[in-house]
């Protein structure tokens, strides 16, 4: 893991076309601020883990339907 220290207006730049800028700085919050291209998903974390395990709830309920089908088929 790459760490850095950037104050307040200072910025990473990710590849070409990320830059990620701190904002603010308020107690133990830091504002960020993420310039990317639309085609980019960008979450916090925990949201990102939400969509993953509904992601993956979705695709086992899939994979069982076809198996429900695949049965029905034959009887």
């Amino acid at each position: 893991m790459l760490v850095l220290t950037r104050k307040v207006n200072e910025s990473v730049q990710i590849g070409d076309d990320i830059e990620v800028k701190v904002v603010g700085i308020d107690g133990e919050q830091i504002k960020l601020g993420i310039s990317a291209p639309k085609d980019v998903d960008i979450h916090r974390l925990e949201i990102y883990e939400q969509i993953q395990e509904e992601n993956r709830k979705a695709s086992q309920g899939t994979k069982n339907a076809i198996d429900l089908l695949k049965n029905a088929k034959k009887d």
